[in-house]
Formats: C-alpha cells, structure tokens, sequence
C-alpha cells in the first residue's frame, strides 16, 4: 500500500484519478508513518510562480524527486488554478511513472474527451506539429495517441464547424430490456419487471415530446440529428414504436434532420415488423449490437440470443434496405482473450457494417470485483492493449476510419472506446455529444439534456428522473425543468 501525502493544497479527487491510472494500491493520508512507502507532493504559490515537488520515500529515504514550476504572472484566480492542477499532476505523474512499469498513454489526461483539448488548439490556430509538441510536453501523451486524437478532430471538424447555436440533437431514451446485461450501467428495466409500463411510458414519453417542441419553437431552435436509445428501443412493441415516431415527426419539426438513428441493439428483440416500422419512417441509421460474437460469452453477459441470431438480423435489416448499420462490441468482457475477439472481428467483417463501435470493459468488470484488483487488472492490461490493437487493424482492413473517440475513467491507463466507420457514414450524433459544441435536449426517463453556451463557454444540465415509474407520474416536472433552464437564458 502506498500511502500518499499533499501539503500546501487539498486537490484529492485529481491526484486520485492520477494515481489510479498506475495502481488502486494507495491511500490519501494526513500522516504516513504507517506506510513503508510514501508519496509527499507539496505545492508552494507566489505572486510570480506555482512550485510543485513530489517526493517517494522507502522507509524514510529518498529515492525520487521530481519539480514542476509555472509561471502564472498576469493570470486570473480561475487561470491559476487550472494551472495549479496540471502543475501537481506533472510532478506526480514523473514520479509515479518510474516506479510503475505502466503503460500510461494518454498521460496526466483523467478526463473522457481528449479531442476536445486537439479542438481547442486547432481553434487557437497552430500548425499540427505545434499540437503534438504541446500535448506531448505538457500532458505526456504517447506519439500513438496523439496522432489518434490529431486524426479523429480533423474528421470531426467537417461536422462541427461553423457552429450553428440554434442547431440542436435530440435524444429520446427507452429504458427498458428484454434482460438487464451484467456490464451495464445504462437505464434499463428488465421487462419481466417492467414490460407491462411500456404503454404507459410513451405516452408519458409524447407528452414530454409536446412540451420540448414549444421550447423549440419558442427559442427557434432546429433538429440535426435524432437518436433513439436506451436500454433497447426494439423493446418496444412494433406498435408502441410506430407510435412514438409517428409522434415525434407530428409533434417537432424533423424537416431538416440530417440524421435518424434507433439502436435497434439485441437481436432478441428485433422483428421483421420493427424494422419496417423504422423503414417506413426513414431511420437512416440502426444499431445492431453483438458486444461478442461467441456464444459462450453470451451466455454469461447475460444474452438471451446466439451468434446466429445475430447475423439472420443483420441480414434481415439488409434485406430490407438499411444501408448504415453500426456494430457495438465489448472489449474485456468475462473470460475472453485475444483469440476470442479475432473471432468476434472475423464475423464482423464478413457483415461489413457501416461503422464499429469499439468499447473497452476493464472499469466496468473490476467494479465488481472486491478482491485482487490490482493483480486482475495487471495480468489483463497487456491483453487489452493486445484486443484494442487487434480492434484497430480489422477497423482498418475493413475500410473504417475512426471519427470519435472517449474514455473511461478509473481503469488502469484510461483506455479509449472508439468509433470507427466508413467515409460519409460517421455519425453527427456521437460527434456532437462528445465534442460538446451543440446543445443535446433529452427526453424520457433518465435522459440528461445538455444546454451548450458556446460564447460563455459554458455547459448547464437538466436531469430526468431514472426510475420508470416516477418519470411516468412526474413528466410534466421533466418539462418544467427544461423550460426554467432554457426561458431563463433567452435574450
């Protein structure tokens, strides 16, 4: 156990997600004499400088140290705090890095939107040499990922520039699935539970819609893009889908939407009947999300469907003319190794979806584990790099490029979940939500609405009750909130 001491500030969240980038093995402490091995970070401020000294100690003895100084003369208080934070995260992190032999590639880095930081620089101008120097030198982020983050913002910058302040994206949420999967940390109501709510969820769902399209025609705000999601919208009933959509396209202008996208997600809830209810309403974009193609793994996730299921509802979205179909899988997911992803890549690439969603598991499993993370996390980090890699050169082969990108927090070197997809194919949606230039309203049980003021560079949110039964009982409320929030910064 490591024990970890600071002096001269109290930033005990940031230097906690540091540490946990290299080990879960460490405690905050006041005094460590209880500790063989210490950690003392001790910052200094004046007028002119910020002075950040870490220092290891073995039984007492020195054995590394490592300085930051900044400048901070003609910075404001918010300026020198930020400056503050990145300043003890670089003295630790030096430190840390030579007694752990960790690969840590996105550096002192503990947030989910790197590109966001690429956006920021592009904006100020510099050339791309520029941005790798500064996001190597200031955040010591590995070659690889930087030219990553570099490639994904020049992709997303097509899609996010100029910025138009009165587009917004529009999120419908249905939280409800056929079996709740053992990773999830998504709204949903396992339908055995839940199922007989479903009627009465979209109507409460449309009532919320009736009330956010006189905000919109209020503040006249236009419709980009449109995504339905969850838990599993094809958990609805074909008819209480047909519905809903008829509802929304009735209720708000989608006139110049430039894309509508349902996650269809498990093959054990899509039918014939689903899909052309979608077909008929013009979704351009579905979801159909294997997480692995081997069934054993299916099994214990929790799946009620196989491998095969997959594919003939792969097939049958095709045969109905779906031309942007996305794939969702899981890196990391109980038991799987490197030859076991190969095979989930292989069937992937006989389909050829439009786009691959690449996501990492590492937090989400060793969540539950209670005892031995550390060691369960070391023995699987270079596998998961291994999977990752793998991921990266079927994406590749298979013509898909990555156009967005976020990560994790609390898993060990912060890896990153990837989209990737085929030119002309990315989708607006996931670009705006990650990159946060767009305001993103949110309706139904659990959504968050995300109110973006781009020139105060400022972000507010709005939270919509979880639970399904509230939400049904409590909607009117939902509306309310967005209307105090959206009425009170009107002009």
């Amino acid at each position: 156990m490591l024990g970890i001491e600071l002096k001269g500030h109290d930033y005990k969240y940031e230097v906690a997600e540091l540490c946990k980038l290299f080990t879960t093995q460490f405690r905050l402490e006041n005094n460590n004499d209880e500790f063989k091995n210490n950690i003392i970070n001790e910052v200094i401020i004046t007028d002119n400088e910020i002075k950040s000294t870490t220092k290891y100690y073995e039984d007492d003895n020195l054995k590394i140290s490592k300085e930051e100084i900044v400048d901070i003369k003609s910075l404001n208080s918010e300026e020198i705090k930020k400056r503050t934070k990145t300043t003890i995260k670089r003295s630790i992190f030096k430190v840390l890095d030579e007694l752990f032999d960790t690969y840590v590639p996105w550096g002192i880095l503990t947030g989910i939107r790197p590109v966001k930081i690429v956006h920021n620089l592009l904006d100020q101008g510099l050339s791309d040499e520029k941005i790798r120097q500064t996001l190597k030198d200031k955040y010591f982020i590995k070659d690889e990922k930087i030219d990553l983050a570099l490639d994904i913002a020049k992709r997303e910058r097509v899609f996010i520039y100029p910025i138009d302040k009165n587009k917004i994206s529009l999120y419908v949420s249905i939280p409800f699935c056929p079996t709740r999967c053992v990773y999830c940390s998504f709204p949903a109501n396992p339908m055995k539970q839940f199922g007989h709510l479903r009627q009465d969820y979209v109507k409460s769902l449309i009532r919320e819609i009736q009330g956010l399209a006189k905000i919109l025609e209020d503040t006249n705000k236009e419709i980009e893009t449109l995504y339905i999601g969850g838990g599993t919208p094809t958990a609805l009933e074909a008819s209480q889908l047909d519905e809903l959509i008829k509802s929304l396209f009735k209720e708000l202008d989608l006139s110049k939407i430039k894309e509508f996208t349902v996650e269809a997600g498990r093959p054990d809830t899509i039918t014939r009947e689903k899909l052309e209810v979608m077909k008929k309403h013009n979704v351009s974009r579905i979801s159909i999300n294997p997480q692995t193609m081997n069934d054993e793994t299916l099994v214990k996730i929790g799946r009620d469907h196989n491998v095969n299921d997959i594919v003939e509802c792969f097939n049958m979205a095709r045969e109905l003319g779906f031309d942007n179909i996305n794939m969702d899988i899981i890196l990391g997911l109980v038991d799987e190794n490197v030859d076991m992803v190969k095979n989930t890549l292989e069937k992937i690439k006989e389909l050829s979806p439009e786009s691959l969603t690449v996501h990492t598991l590492a937090i989400k499993r060793a969540s539950t584990l209670k005892e031995n993370l550390d060691k369960y996390e070391l023995t699987r980090y270079e596998e998961m790099i291994n999977m990752i890699n793998l991921s990266m050169e079927y994406a590749k082969d298979m013509g898909l490029n990555p156009y967005y990108m976020y990560r994790q927090k609390h898993m060990l070197g912060n890896l990153e979940n990837i989209g990737y997809a085929k030119e002309g194919f990315e989708c607006i949606y996931n670009i705006q939500i990650m990159e946060e230039k767009q305001s993103n309203f949110a309706v139904g049980a659990g959504a968050i609405s995300k109110y973006v003021y781009v020139d105060e560079d400022r972000i507010e949110r709005t939270d919509n009750v979880k639970n399904v039964e509230q939400y049904i009982d409590r909607v009117d409320e939902m509306i309310s909130r967005k209307e105090k929030e959206v009425y009170k910064n009107v002009n």
